[in-house]
């Protein structure tokens, strides 16, 4: 194990956060119907991707019956039906499905995350679990930092959480305040300190994707500028 796997493995074990345990252990334990007979995971959700990453996508936190069930981020619900569908499309993932830990799926210059590593009630995870979780974060970047080149964030709540991450790992913050904006793109004006980029997307949540607010295009030029940005084929 290295210094990624020993974080992960410690990530699945935290309790700070009382209100996300409990969430968390109950849907673990009542379940959906749909997936009774399953062993959810019910624990807090780590990365997943390679060590050398140049793309990161942070998210904002595991769905209840989604990473908490399969143990996995985005996997087993419908946002990371989009998202992996779209990263596969843009020769990110070497397949378009993400069913379970042992389905095969391997990314490609990908690190995927999320701000809060818990499944929040009614997917709204408040600013003091954000901040409780955050050195995790921090961690986390600091240890992909050697390869790491742009960031997507995932909605507002992920683009809140990078700017402490960007302080604490690289001693960087902008002038002023940049609002999240789908397209929106940042880059420090000291390239010296190697901080990545980070560019906005709207999340790909049901509400957005049955609604059209993220289209499957407006997705994948999303990662396309991503790519260009990090210098990945």
């Amino acid at each position: 194990m290295d210094a990624l796997d020993r974080l992960d493995a410690e990530i699945s074990r935290c309790r700070l956060c009382p209100r996300l345990v409990a969430w968390r252990e109950e849907v673990a334990a009542t379940k959906r119907a749909a997936f009774r007979d399953q062993t959810y995971w019910g624990r807090p959700v780590p990365g997943f991707g390679p060590h050398d990453a140049r793309i990161a996508i942070l998210g904002l936190a595991p769905a209840a019956h989604g990473g908490n069930r399969t143990g996995r981020i985005f996997t087993g619900d419908r946002s990371g039906d989009v998202l992996f569908a779209a990263l596969h499309r843009a020769g990110l993932a070497n397949q378009p499905t993400s069913t379970d830990r042992d389905d095969g799926l391997t990314l490609t210059d990908t690190r995927i995350f999320a701000a809060v590593r818990c499944a929040p009630p009614d997917n709204k995870p408040t600013p003091q679990e954000r901040d409780t979780c955050a050195p995790f974060l921090h961690r986390e970047m600091r240890l992909i930092r050697p390869h790491l080149r742009v960031v997507i964030a995932l909605g507002g709540f992920a683009w809140a959480a990078f700017w402490p991450a960007l302080r604490a790992v690289y001693g960087v913050a902008p002038a002023r305040k940049v609002p999240f904006g789908h397209g929106v793109l940042w880059q420090s004006e000291e390239p010296a300190e190697g901080a990545p980029a980070l560019l906005g997307c709207y999340h790909v949540s049901q509400q957005n994707t049955f609604t059209g607010r993220l289209t499957p295009g407006m997705l994948d030029e999303i990662l396309a500028r991503a790519k260009a940005l990090a210098g990945a084929n």
